[in-house]
């Protein structure tokens, strides 16, 4: 490919509003653009590299057996319904009507589609089965950001297996699991593998592919020590013994005028934050819901819906909490609060002399006792986990790391199987639901991994293996020997199966010499009139900026056979 018929649309500087390092080299070197907030256009580049991404994955799915499908984009709403995920999906799923008044949705996941068609499935001869797609994904974020990393359409590699039985779930877990491994160590992209939150899509044994990223939104919690890892959704950390104290026969009331927060009421009354009871109001599934943590704990949402099994939670509103409560936050308490829901963080079970709102503004109880004052309907794991926190294992301090999730697999079970009426004989002559495991891959999200890991301040530094083109020719100067020699170096790359692409552009030098930075091509060989009146060009490694003299003669065929084993 020569670059002066390529479209290259490159920036000098960059974008204002591109908040990552990957959003603002893949804009700058010509890689993207944005059509509306979450949706962009993949230009020739990016569809060169994108195709060595899905070209990994997919002889990685291959090796494990796994079959290829494409399955439709658009959904008809009944096929939601009969999982139940119609509602449960919420205001993420794209919804729409034909012209025959028919609601459909756009997928955000195939879970019910690859159910459907595995509804031919009839006998246990047939499993295991393990099924993958690339397909267009659909997700109405409220908050895209970040160029390819949160987006509203997207390409994701999704696979699913069928077994007709735990261990085989668990083989076919495993399988998908290593697969994985090496697909990231194939893309350049570092991971750890960390437990993790099913959310909406239900199921067990829940691992996510994490990249660090000082653009990721995710927290990963890490044990140096012993290796445990989770996503902050999951994490669990030990807890520091906290000596209770001023104990009474009842809670006791008190004046605490003008107090809004933990910090208050540790500063003027002298009850640090591990001795105050945080209550919060949730809508849970249209219901109002005391969460209790304690006061220097944070509350994590999908610990809550978790625990909950409940398809959606909001904060209360102010004019909700004082109806239902009598006060407005910074007072509430569930000391004496019989007709709402309570569930309380594990971190209180046991805990006395707790100083918590009255439900009267600027009054509190001191001297609470958990579990006699308050009448807690259901414990569990709800806090945050924070650097410096003991391991659960082994007592070494955790460390957090910022991260963006580009894998996860999880085991399904038999929720979406039984829903959809899939069934096949046993051995017995029984039938019996296939047990399902699903496993998935953000493709662009995959890309923008690699530039967050593989970049400097010239631009982007691809890997070998998923670069869009692994030789650039530099031609320096418009004199015919120098674009003859450039003219067969090229011609020569391309016979020998080199990608290379011939920078034939009537530009200056450091214009070209920027642009092969910025787009970030593996190898550079500069063809010149100086070098070639010593007969030889030069070679640049990207990676390093290392530059080697060869002998023209020799360049093809010392590149291709460096290139080769990659």
């Amino acid at each position: 490919m020569r670059w002066s018929q390529m479209f290259v649309p490159t920036l000098r500087q960059d974008p204002a509003d591109a908040d990552a390092v990957s959003h603002r080299l893949l804009l700058r070197a010509g890689f993207i653009r944005q059509l509306m907030a979450g949706h962009y256009s993949l230009l020739p580049l990016a569809i060169r590299v994108r195709a060595k991404v899905m070209t990994v994955i997919r002889e990685e799915m291959d090796r494990i057996g796994a079959q290829e499908f494409l399955l439709p984009a658009m959904h008809p709403a009944e096929i939601w319904h009969k999982s139940g995920r119609w509602e449960v999906m919420g205001q993420e799923m794209f919804r729409l009507r034909d012209r025959r008044g028919a609601d459909l949705a756009l997928g955000m996941t195939h879970e019910e589609i690859f159910a459907t068609v595995a509804s031919e499935l009839r006998s246990y001869r047939e499993l295991p089965q393990a099924w993958y797609q690339f397909q267009t994904k659909f997700r109405d974020e409220p908050r895209p950001k970040s160029g390819l990393m949160r987006v509203r359409e997207f390409t994701m590699k999704d696979s699913y297996t069928f077994d007709v039985d735990e261990a085989g779930l668990d083989t076919a877990f495993d399988r998908h699991y290593a697969a994985y491994r090496r697909i990231f160590e194939r893309l350049g992209i570092p991971v750890v593998a960390v437990e993790a939150s099913n959310g909406t899509m239900g199921g067990s044994d829940s691992r996510e592919f994490m990249c660090p990223s000082a653009a990721g939104e995710d927290i990963t919690i890490v044990c140096p020590g012993c290796g445990y890892a989770a996503n902050v959704e999951a994490a669990q950390a030990a807890l520091t013994p906290v000596e209770d104290r001023e104990f009474l026969d009842a809670p006791e009331r008190f004046a605490t005028p003008g107090v809004r927060t933990i910090e208050d009421l540790a500063v003027g009354y002298g009850f640090a934050g591990d001795r105050q009871v945080k209550t919060l109001v949730y809508v849970v599934d249209d219901q109002l819901t005391l969460v209790l943590l304690r006061g220097d704990h944070a509350l994590v949402e999908q610990k809550l819906l978790d625990a909950l099994g409940a398809i959606a939670v909001r904060p209360a509103q102010p004019e909700e909490i004082r109806g239902a409560l009598g006060a407005l936050p910074g007072s509430l308490g569930a000391v004496g609060v019989a007709e709402l829901p309570i569930v309380a963080d594990e971190a209180l079970r046991g805990r006395r002399g707790m100083a918590t709102g009255a439900n009267v503004d600027d009054v509190h109880l001191r001297g609470v006792d958990v579990e006699r004052d308050i009448v807690v309907g259901r414990w569990a794991d709800l806090r945050e986990v924070v650097a410096g926190e003991p391991c659960v294992r082994c007592g070494t301090l955790l460390e957090a790391t910022k991260t963006v999730e580009v894998g996860h697999i999880f085991k399904l079970g038999r929720k979406y199987s039984e829903s959809m009426g899939v069934s096949v004989l046993t051995a017995d002559g029984s039938r019996v639901a296939p047990i399902m495991g699903s496993y998935g891959i953000g493709v662009e999200r995959a890309i923008a991994a690699i530039v967050e890991t593989h970049h400097d301040d010239k631009g982007i530094v691809w890997p070998m293996a998923v670069a869009p083109f692994q030789v650039v020719i530099v031609q320096l100067g418009t004199d015919e020997a120098t674009a003859s020699a450039a003219r067969e170096l090229y011609e020569r790359l391309g016979n020998n199966g080199v990608e290379v692409v011939w920078d034939d552009r009537e530009e200056r030098p450091g214009v070209k010499f920027s642009d092969a930075e910025l787009v970030g091509i593996p190898l550079r060989v500069t063809v010149g009139a100086r070098g070639l009146a010593r007969g030889i060009v030069e070679v640049t490694r990207r990676s390093t900026g290392d530059t080697v003299e060869v002998p023209v003669g020799e360049a093809a065929v010392r590149l291709a056979e460096e290139i080769r084993p990659a």
